[in-house]
């Protein structure tokens, strides 16, 4: 990944140690969650790699547990985060995991809730960057620096036309998509990162597409926090 800048080396206002470890975990803790849709009841976290063999001492469990609960980089909450998770319902599992992996900190992360469930793999590559490169089943790659569309759908002609007709016709630009299916007409997941938040219609219009049976918006920019 090529930084734009030297704030994307030396990383964001956070909490913690280390930008890669902490405020990258948090930032991918938040993505799980949006990609869930809310908060979850249960969290299973498989850490690999750097992450697994140095969590403790850089906080990268307390940051992603942060994330799930939709805290910012630089919330002083996140040290107690576990305490804030229970008082919140969410249950959490941690593993450490030998596997290779893609990139040395690297996190499987699979959040449910009452409603839904979602798994996540997702790595931290340094001065609080990370790339999302799976959900569910699907390989994807998305950096989550600019607001990400995840469209689940079904595979089938004119889907992509009808999908960036609506954000064109919204005035929304679209800066990289990607379309990954199971099988011919079986199971897909188109994302989309665009050059600013897709509004409300947008997502019913899309949500309301044949084939179409969920849509989440993944945006941290600015770093919201808690919601």
């Amino acid at each position: 990944m090529r930084f734009k800048d030297v704030f994307s080396i030396i990383g964001p206002s956070m909490i913690g140690p280390s930008s890669s470890h902490t405020a990258g975990a948090v930032r991918i803790g938040r993505v799980a969650r949006q990609a869930l849709g809310g908060i979850p009841t249960e969290a299973n976290i498989r850490l690999y790699g750097s992450f697994a063999e140095t969590y403790r001492g850089h906080g990268t469990d307390v940051a992603l547990v942060g994330g799930m609960l939709d805290f910012a980089t630089d919330d002083e909450a996140i040290p107690d985060a576990f305490h804030h998770a229970e008082q919140a319902g969410l249950n959490i599992q941690l593993y450490t995991e030998k596997k290779p992996v893609p990139h040395p900190n690297t996190v499987d992360l699979l959040l449910r809730s009452q409603a839904d469930a979602i798994s996540i793999q997702g790595c931290s590559i340094g001065g609080g960057n990370i790339e999302i490169l799976k959900v569910n089943r699907f390989p994807v790659k998305f950096t989550a620096m600019q607001p990400t569309l995840l469209i689940f759908h079904t595979d089938r002609p004119g889907m992509v036309a009808e999908m960036s007709g609506v954000l064109r016709r919204a005035g929304v630009n679209i800066g990289l998509m990607q379309v990954v299916r199971e099988s011919r007409h079986g199971k897909a997941l188109t994302v989309i990162e665009c050059d600013q938040p897709p509004g409300g219609t947008v997502l019913s219009k899309i949500g309301r597409m044949e084939s179409v049976s969920k849509v989440r918006v993944i945006d941290l920019i600015g770093e919201g926090g808690r919601a």
